[in-house]
């Protein structure tokens, strides 16, 4: 009897943890690429590399970022960038899902060749667009650099210097290459939000656009108070992955611009690959980690807040 209730209790106890062993692998994996690295990075944060080893220097190195002229320019041209790759990219994105979805004819091939810039890895579009204004041989730099367009001299995207603020240490407006650098970037991610948008344009019903045609509604009253609130949870998964992006991308930025001319195009995921792996100060770049994932926090944040799709 006595074995016959071990039995019994063993089963039950197994039945009852083993939900828990299946899902033990997955748990492991993710204490391993998230939670262990990110506890390491906390740690980071409050040391500082010395030649005897590693020194506790407690929140030292978030103040000396917070004290670099630096760290101020590079939230600021991030700002800039992000405003501009996110804006840019949503209203082109939209307007090219506008065409797609009223063209019937060849529409696959269309989104087949449309889809191409986005599975190019970043660094190499960077380069692409950085070989298409190089001086002399660039494919665009004659007309760039020709005083008729651009006077009195021709304009150097990746040499050109950013005129002087308008507003005191706010680098705007930007400088040349930065506006190149969002150009690029809303090149490459321009399928994959116009994919993104079709597909969600093609779920509003025929019969509500229909029915507001016949009610008197033109184009844009239906595009406005129709097709947009319809849209607007795949608009905001869109702009989601446009944020996080922009964030922490760092490969368009390496290979088109470098940071340059001067520091006019270091962002923040720049900065900190420049102090990580340039000025080897891991400590450093650890804290300005900490503020970037603080900051996107924020961002998806303030971005459910404002679409209000969380109510």
């Amino acid at each position: 009897m006595q074995q016959t209730m071990t039995r019994f209790v063993d089963k039950v106890r197994l039945r009852n943890t083993f939900p828990f062993w299946l899902i033990l692998p997955t748990i492991i994996v993710l204490l391993v690429v998230q939670v262990y690295p990110a506890i390491y990075t906390v740690w980071l944060s409050l040391q500082e590399r010395e030649p005897s080893g590693w020194v506790f220097v407690g929140l030292e190195n978030f103040v000396r970022l917070f004290n670099t002229s630096l760290f101020s320019e590079s939230i600021g041209h991030t700002a800039i960038y992000l405003a501009g790759y996110t804006s840019l990219t949503m209203v082109l994105g939209f307007f090219v899902a506008l065409l797609l979805h009223q063209v019937t004819r060849f529409s696959a091939i269309y989104i087949t060749f449309l889809f191409i810039p986005w599975i190019i890895a970043d660094i190499i579009v960077g380069m692409v667009f950085r070989l298409l204004v190089f001086p002399d041989y660039g494919l665009l730099s004659g007309i760039l650099q020709n005083p008729a367009f651009f006077p009195p001299d021709g304009l150097s995207v990746l040499t050109a210097a950013p005129s002087p603020p308008w507003f005191g240490d706010f680098p705007f407006p930007p400088a040349p290459a930065l506006i190149y650098l969002i150009l690029a970037s809303t090149w490459r991610a321009l399928p994959f939000i116009t994919l993104l948008l079709l597909a969600a344009m093609q779920t509003v019903p025929l019969e509500v656009i229909e029915s507001s045609r016949i009610d008197g509604a033109n184009g844009w009253q239906v595009i406005r108070h129709i097709m947009i609130p319809l849209m607007l949870p795949t608009m905001v998964v869109a702009l989601f992955s446009l944020t996080l992006n922009g964030m922490n991308g760092i490969g368009m930025v390496f290979s088109l611009t470098g940071g340059g001319p001067g520091t006019s195009t270091e962002v923040l995921s720049y900065m900190l690959y420049s102090i990580g792996w340039s000025q080897l100060r891991f400590g450093r770049a650890a804290a300005l980690a900490l503020m970037i994932a603080v900051v996107n926090w924020l961002l998806i944040s303030g971005t459910l807040r404002i679409t209000r799709v969380n109510n």
